[in-house]
């Protein structure tokens, strides 16, 4: 595959940003706290599915402290209906934990303090600092995995190899908000089974085949 120039690439983008100006993550949250633990409950669980179950959670507890305060037990009544809720409990009630002792309470604006949080990994560090903190980092979930492949701006075996390669092809004017326009993308038209070629404003810069 013969990966874009820069000036489709930048034809891309300028597609997005006309149709989207402004993106933002479909997740529901009020501070970096709740969009944190937002982030966390997302892995392997739909945004929709998410912002059900905080939005009656986030009412209630919306700082370390109050989450400390409701406890595992209330707090995985909150979030049951999402997948792996067990394991996302504690390790919400552990982060907790670690942002009072080691962050006086705050979410870290930093890539390596983020990691090293119960449950946060490199996706969810990425999400927390771009939508949070307007850093312009890729969260590379399976969405701009697909996206950014299937269009030729990389050419990358698995999304961890991804956010790196991504950064360095894609212009630095476009780097905050091309997170969202890739995922908005990959969610609603470049889908991974059938994919909207016919009514899809890119297809001409894109290098997937066949379209339909």
């Amino acid at each position: 595959m013969t990966l874009l120039s820069t000036t489709t690439i930048n034809k891309i983008f300028s597609y997005f940003a006309a149709q989207n100006p402004e993106p933002k993550t479909e997740l529901n949250y009020t501070n970096h706290f709740t969009l944190l633990v937002a982030v966390v409950l997302s892995a392997q669980a739909t945004d929709v599915g998410v912002n059900k179950a905080t939005k009656s959670l986030f009412e209630v507890a919306d700082t370390p402290q109050k989450m400390l305060a409701l406890g595992l037990g209330k707090l995985k009544n909150y979030v049951k209906t999402i997948g792996l809720y067990n394991t996302k409990s504690e390790n919400i009630i552990k982060l907790c934990q670690q942002l009072i002792e080691k962050h006086h309470g705050q979410v870290p604006e930093d890539f390596d303090a983020l990691v090293k949080l119960p449950g946060v990994g490199i996706k969810t560090a990425n999400v927390v600092l771009n939508c949070g903190f307007g850093h312009p980092t890729i969260a590379v979930d399976t969405h701009v995995f697909r996206v950014s492949n299937r269009l030729g701006i990389v050419n990358t075996s698995s999304p961890d190899a991804t956010g790196k390669p991504l950064l360095d092809r894609i212009p630095k004017k476009w780097q905050t908000h091309a997170h969202h326009w890739l995922i908005l993308h990959g969610r609603y038209i470049c889908k991974a089974r059938k994919p909207l070629c016919s009514t899809c404003g890119i297809s001409q810069w894109c290098q997937f085949q066949p379209k339909q």
